[in-house]
């Protein structure tokens, strides 16, 4: 199981993912290896956490969650992402 987290600047961007949740759960759970989806809205930003079977699923979550951004929200994009595999998980 790998899970990748990507942070943004932007503290609305919650708000505003969560407004399209529907498009943003076709575009995550939609990739093969799918497990869980969780956004979180922080202090300072937004971050979202994907799980997906496998390493490779977890780089297809990136590149689809970087090109709907820049399709549907542009000048939004991650300020950091990193990604690994999950080695413990209750």
């Amino acid at each position: 199981m790998y899970a990748t987290l990507r942070w943004y600047d932007d503290p609305d961007l919650a708000g505003r993912l969560q407004e399209r949740g529907d498009d943003v759960r076709s575009i995550i759970a939609g990739i093969d290896g799918f497990r869980a989806y969780y956004l979180v809205r922080a202090d300072a930003g937004t971050i979202s956490v994907s799980i997906f079977d496998d390493e490779s699923s977890t780089k297809a979550s990136n590149d689809a969650a970087a090109s709907w951004l820049r399709e549907n929200m542009p000048g939004v994009s991650a300020t950091n992402v990193a990604g690994g595999e999950v080695v413990l998980s209750f």
